[in-house]
């Protein structure tokens, strides 16, 4: 597929230089969507049919392979929009942490494929075509499809509208199959806007400066979402500070291991926090 520059090009290359389990390819106005085995576009899973089932036998087969048990229909619900989720939110969240620019990406211009060989969690094709948002002094404000906004705030606005003008169809797909109404839809995806770019950040070097964009992006207050980044930071068993949050949702992978929850559940006390981000860095 051809790649066409635009605003957000560099940010996506960018995102696959340091994290290469996922790529993203632009698509021009004219290209077609990817079709064939794996591809699925956000359209057709926001619409829960067939393609939402194909989609979800996956994470089906996923959870038998590596846990020799069958999830419950809507944990492998869950698994499966978190999946999706936590790529999608990237093309919207990455543009504008390195570079300022909010993408508008409704389901009709994004496209998944998450069995391509060799890449963890697949490829992305996006069709970047209905302009983009950018402050003052931006070289690609004088683009023509740029909308100039104010200031910072006004950015951060931007970029929450866009995510859920995105992910409101997605959740209303999943929703039934996952039993969450709601607010738990939502909460789901301020996890899934905070841990993803939190996640990227680090790879890129910018942890600190990215858990500060993301307290400001998600104070707490703004709807649909709910909870905040909710950032905090521990005491590592070397006085060394450990940067942690406490999800809004629950991931419900501990319906498969019980004793294994996750570092920034709820469910987890500080303790084994500590204990497991150890681990992890080790």
């Amino acid at each position: 597929m051809p790649v066409p520059r635009s605003a957000t090009t560099d940010a996506y290359i960018r995102l696959t230089e340091v994290f290469p389990s996922l790529a993203v390819t632009e698509l021009g106005p004219t290209d077609p969507a990817p079709t064939g085995p794996g591809w699925v576009s956000a359209a057709e899973l926001a619409a829960g049919g067939t393609a939402l089932d194909t989609f979800l036998t996956w994470d089906d087969e996923q959870v038998q392979r590596d846990y020799d048990q069958r999830a419950r229909p809507d944990v492998t619900a869950s698994f499966g929009l978190h999946r999706y989720a936590w790529p999608a939110c990237l093309l919207i969240t990455v543009p504008w942490f390195l570079h300022r620019r909010v993408p508008r990406l409704p389901v009709t211009h994004v496209s998944y494929d998450r069995t391509a060989p060799g890449l963890a969690l697949g490829r992305m094709a996006v069709r970047p075509t209905t302009g983009f948002a950018c402050l003052p002094g931006d070289p690609a404000a004088a683009l023509p499809d740029a909308r100039v906004l104010p200031d910072e705030e006004a950015l951060r606005a931007e970029v929450r509208d866009a995510v859920a003008e995105h992910l409101e169809p997605v959740l209303a797909g999943f929703g039934p199959r996952m039993r969450r109404r709601g607010r738990a839809l939502w909460g789901m995806a301020t996890d899934e806007i905070v841990e993803s770019l939190w996640y990227i950040a680090g790879l890129l070097g910018e942890e600190e400066r990215a858990m500060r964009e993301l307290e400001l992006l998600l104070p707490g207050s703004t709807k649909p979402y709910a909870g905040s980044a909710a950032f905090r930071v521990l005491t590592g068993p070397n006085g060394e500070p450990m940067p942690t949050r406490d999800r809004v949702s629950c991931c419900m992978f501990y319906t498969l291991r019980p004793e294994d929850t996750c570092a920034t559940c709820p469910r987890t006390c500080d303790r084994d926090r500590v204990t497991k981000l150890v681990a992890a860095a080790s």
